[in-house]
């Protein structure tokens, strides 16, 4: 059996983009061990499925590919300084999800106002790449922190 070629994320991308650092960083060290690749995107497969369980308006509650995710991410403008209070929960059955629970923290340019939020994320891995991801957050830190007063 051929062992299949390592793909190349495209480093250009917008999606490599610094104002979302904190996240991908915290991320890569929920899963580490459980997925190849230094950067976030290095560790989504190609046809992974994003879920957003939440209702914001304008927000999409499904992502269907890492490109179409990417795309997304491209145009993500909070500009985070941090995250933390990661907790890593390794499902045995089945045994290839993780579920991370984190925070991140930073600023919404157009309003100037902070953006503090907690996240659940429940993600499931193949092969060494993410090929589905469920996520839960504080809808309401959201709304507050870019809706002008």
């Amino acid at each position: 059996m051929k062992n299949k070629p390592i793909e190349k994320v495209d480093r250009n991308h917008p999606a490599f983009n610094k104002n979302a650092e904190p996240f991908y960083s915290i991320i890569m060290e929920g899963l580490k061990g459980e997925v190849d690749g230094t950067h976030f995107w290095d560790a989504v497969a190609e046809n992974a499925v994003f879920e957003f369980l939440y209702n914001i308006p304008g927000f999409t509650n499904k992502i269907k590919g890492r490109k179409a995710y990417m795309d997304w991410f491209g145009g993500y403008t909070t500009v985070l300084h941090s995250a933390g209070n990661l907790r890593v929960y390794k499902s045995i059955q089945p045994n290839n999800i993780i579920i991370l629970e984190y925070e991140v923290h930073g600023t919404v340019p157009h309003t100037g106002k902070a953006y503090d939020n907690r996240f659940c994320s429940i993600i499931a891995i193949k092969d060494r790449k993410i090929i589905h991801w469920r996520d839960y957050m504080d809808s309401l830190a959201v709304m507050l922190s870019v809706n002008p007063d």
